[in-house]
């Protein structure tokens, strides 16, 4: 297929790709490379690509594409906050706008990177796809308000599909700390502790970021009829971990680590419990292959090869908002995020 991988420089894109690539497909990339100093270790696989705001896409970027895989997006909670009208714009009326001219410039399939953040804050045992979403972020509400404008547009012609990842975690060439078990794993590494700022009661699902590819592989490659217009959530129901259970991961992967509670912690609002018996019945070709502890691994072997510090774990470089946040102080892009001329 041809396929355009939008984020295709990021976090998760930067894995993805080359899973792709792997399966034969001609693969185009759109990314404004906002976070391009955030490189870890590892190849950047280099496609035909558009450097260009998602908010800027027009039909003429989209012609002769088969499917489109969206990631692009701010891409978690503190991010969202910074601004969070810039969030809705981006996360949600962009990516409406985009499967929009998709569907106008006859792509297929559409395949849309949302999350179980749309969940929020659950008293529920275990939520499934067809319970109420209770989004509590403008990150989360705006994954949610994709869903449901993107699907008024499914047709015979459109294929969408949803995929829900849980909490991702894993080594990238575009690494990032501001996810819990990537976070947990450098506090433990840079200093020895296992820093937890909340009290860890909090159910989190988890899942590699390879895992998350697998995921829209399969989607990709499955009859239309089992993911049209579909909402799936992806991970393993076995994944759902409380925080402080990931702490006592982190805490047996590192040598000489030990786990401490920050003075200020409490409760995280965001609790909840996953249930990821849908993809795995109706997508069964979709194997996740990592679990928290072999990913805890590999993020320790990772760390200890990059020769990680302090400063750098603490600094600008693997935060996404810091990052943010030190571009706009430097005047390299302005307050809506956007790439200055100069």
């Amino acid at each position: 297929m041809r396929i355009m991988v939008t984020g295709h420089l990021g976090y998760i894109g930067t894995v993805m790709v080359p899973l792709l690539q792997a399966e034969g497909h001609e693969i185009t990339g759109l990314d404004s490379d906002i976070f391009e100093e955030c490189k870890f270790m590892g190849k950047i696989h280099r496609v035909p690509s558009i450097k260009k705001d998602i908010r800027d896409v027009t039909g003429s970027d989209l012609k002769g594409l088969d499917a489109i895989i969206h990631l692009a997006a701010l891409s978690n909670d503190p991010l969202s906050d910074l601004n969070p009208q810039i969030t809705y714009d981006i996360n949600y009326h962009a990516s409406v706008n985009l499967a929009k001219l998709a569907k106008k410039a006859g792509v297929k399939r559409f395949l849309f990177s949302s999350s179980c953040s749309v969940y929020g804050e659950s008293t529920a045992d275990i939520i499934t796809e067809d319970d109420k979403p209770n989004p509590i972020t403008p990150y989360a509400e705006s994954k949610l308000f994709v869903e449901r404008e993107v699907s008024k547009i499914a047709d015979s012609t459109f294929t969408p599909t949803y995929l829900r990842s849980a909490t991702a975690y894993g080594a990238s060439p575009k690494l990032r700390f501001d996810l819990v078990l990537n976070n947990l794993i450098a506090w433990a590494y840079t200093s020895g502790v296992v820093l937890l700022k909340s009290d860890g009661l909090a159910w989190r699902p988890i899942v590699h970021i390879e895992d998350i590819s697998r995921a829209f592989i399969t989607a990709l490659h499955a009859p239309t009829e089992l993911v049209h217009n579909q909402v799936f959530n992806v991970g393993l129901t076995e994944e759902n971990y409380q925080v402080r259970d990931l702490a006592n991961i982190v805490k047996e992967t590192v040598p000489n680590s030990r786990v401490e509670y920050a003075k200020d912690s409490g409760p995280d609002k965001r609790s909840y419990k996953v249930d990821f018996s849908k993809i795995a019945k109706v997508l069964p070709r979709f194997k996740p292959k990592w679990r928290a502890r072999t990913g805890a691994k590999q993020l320790y072997d990772a760390y200890k090869a990059f020769g990680l510090n302090g400063e750098e774990f603490e600094g600008p470089r693997f935060k996404r908002l810091e990052h943010l946040k030190q571009l706009i102080a430097s005047n390299r892009i302005d307050s809506a995020l956007r790439w200055r001329s100069t």
